[in-house]
């Protein structure tokens, strides 16, 4: 999924106001030695790809989370690579800082410069909860994070993202526009706009008319939306250009193995009606892009397993050298040849997704996987000789009720009788732009009793690792409200981000106290249509 959020004065006169400011901030030579200039001098001595470039028109490049989750970001670094492509322009890079840096300004890791410095700053948002980032990463700045308080000094910020296939609206206060689906090419239309734009309203103007381009103080609120934009195929697949140790996915070089998705999972904003489903890359350009010397592959996408050629690609990988990441399995498409290839690429734990705790909750879901495919993946992970099999699934989703937990217990037991058995558990989180879209959060104290019967029921059988309730709920308020929403965001992050925050932030949006069982939003403004 590829993921941004744009900022910049892409005015020219902007530009201009940018460049005065500069001389006014933290000098090179103070930068350098401070200890967040350290740790960015570190890690860039560590990076190999890296696109060092020049250009009249500069961005700054950031993402609302820590460099070691941005750089694990394949849409991140795919728009990255493609505005260091293009000609005129430059990016460097910038993360919200560490917790150990928090207090310190953020800085771009190329020019080790603060984020007012850019008539351009462009940000990649994956989902609701780094909404918060947004507003620490603009504040840290010393940016104003409402779009209302920003004038033409300021940078004209810009989103995209993951977040804009289900609800881009709780991003709309911080931003001045937004692109929605797809941003491949798209961003580059929208910076060659700004750079060219003689001034802040001329520039919201132009953008106004764009497609696929979401201008808050042009559009009327809440109700419409642009369409989501989808990439040109032929421009397929993403693929990272930077890698490093000090990534989530250390060292690993991510290639996008297909775009979208086949299948028709209820709860899922990727479904096979998203931008005409499932958009397949052939072998070949996949194992052409690899590095010969990578050693470690990420092979990304939201089916990956469903790629008629997975099985050799994996294969073919492995017996590179390389050890092999993907980043969905599906019980359904586990074969003997497919596990035996993920154990050549030094796959040591099958993770596949069971998604419901029962047959009959999967049925609802619209899910493929079924019992037999959840016993299968059992006994490949047992033949060979992986010590552990993952399951992901879901409780608190719509109709679930104990029974069903009960036979998740009992299904899971069995399993674990042929081979060790791990669960990572998230609570159902309603989102927009799917069939469940209308469906409410079940609750913080239903979903964490759930959980709890599922700890007892499989104690000593499996390990259980689950999603927090309380920020599942936070999640679900943000993913069904409106720029009300968004400007909670705001109180919460400045009151510190903890859960008790985000309850007041939350007080006179949500009128049902967050124990509850059900979720009535005060937001009810329309999900982005499809292209």
């Amino acid at each position: 999924m590829l993921a941004l959020v744009l900022a910049s004065n892409g005015a020219k006169i902007a530009v201009a106001a940018c460049a005065s400011r500069r001389d006014k901030g933290p000098s090179a030579a103070m930068a350098r030695t401070s200890p967040l200039g350290s740790a960015i001098r570190r890690r860039l001595a560590s990076e190999t790809g890296r696109i060092d470039k020049q250009a009249p028109f500069q961005i700054a490049l950031a993402y609302p989370s820590p460099y070691n989750a941005g750089m694990s970001s394949l849409g991140y670094l795919q728009i990255y690579k493609a505005i260091q492509s293009e000609p005129g322009m430059a990016c460097e890079r910038a993360f919200l800082p560490d917790e150990e840096h928090a207090k310190e300004k953020p800085l771009t890791y190329e020019g080790l410069r603060p984020l007012g410095d850019f008539p351009v700053i462009a940000l990649s948002v994956a989902y609701e909860l780094e909404l918060a980032g947004v507003v620490r990463l603009l504040d840290g700045a010393g940016i104003p994070a409402l779009r209302e308080e920003r004038d033409r000094r300021q940078p004209f910020i810009i989103a995209g993202g993951p977040l804009t296939f289900s609800n881009p609206l709780p991003l709309a206060p911080f931003v001045d526009a937004i692109l929605m689906g797809e941003a491949d090419t798209l961003v580059l239309d929208v910076l060659r706009v700004l750079r060219e734009a003689p001034s802040r309203e001329d520039a919201l103007d132009a953008l106004a008319q764009m497609a696929h381009v979401f201008v808050p103080a042009r559009h009327p609120a809440g109700g419409w939306l642009p369409t989501v934009a989808q990439c040109d195929d032929a421009l397929l697949p993403a693929w990272a250009p930077i890698r490093t140790p000090e990534a989530e996915l250390s060292s690993m070089f991510l290639v996008e193995t297909e775009r979208g998705c086949s299948r028709g999972c209820a709860y899922c904003v990727m479904r096979r009606s998203t931008n005409g489903g499932m958009r397949i890359v052939p072998k070949e350009r996949i194992l052409g892009l690899i590095p010969a010397d990578a050693t470690r592959v990420g092979l990304v996408g939201a089916a990956v397993s469903d790629h008629p050629k997975i099985v050799e690609i994996v294969r073919t990988l492995a017996e590179r050298g390389c050890e092999v990441g993907l980043s969905s399995l599906r019980p359904d498409r586990l074969t003997d040849d497919f596990v035996g290839a993920l154990k050549l690429g030094g796959y040591r734990t099958l993770t596949t997704a069971m998604d419901g705790t029962s047959e009959r909750v999967r049925e609802s879901l619209e899910r493929r996987a079924r019992v037999r495919h959840l016993e299968r993946a059992a006994e490949l992970a047992r033949k060979h000789g992986m010590a552990r099999l993952k399951l992901y699934l879901m409780v608190g989703v719509p109709g679930e009720t104990d029974a069903d937990i009960d036979e998740c217990v009992g299904f899971v037991t069995a399993l674990s009788k042929v081979n060790p058995v791990a669960l990572g558990i998230a609570p159902f989180c309603p989102k927009r732009n799917t069939p469940l879209s209308d469906a409410a959060f079940a609750g913080i104290d239903v979903v964490e009793a759930r959980l709890e019967r599922l700890r007892k029921g499989l104690r000593g059988r499996a390990e259980i690792r689950a999603t927090s309730a309380r920020w599942a709920w936070v999640e679900a308020v943000l993913a069904k409200g409106g720029e009300a929403e968004g400007r909670a965001v705001l109180e919460a992050a400045r009151a510190g981000g903890n859960f008790r925050a985000w309850q007041r932030a939350f007080a006179k949006l949500v009128p049902e106290p967050p124990r509850k069982r059900s979720l009535p939003l005060a937001t009810a403004t329309a999900a982005p249509p499809r292209a």
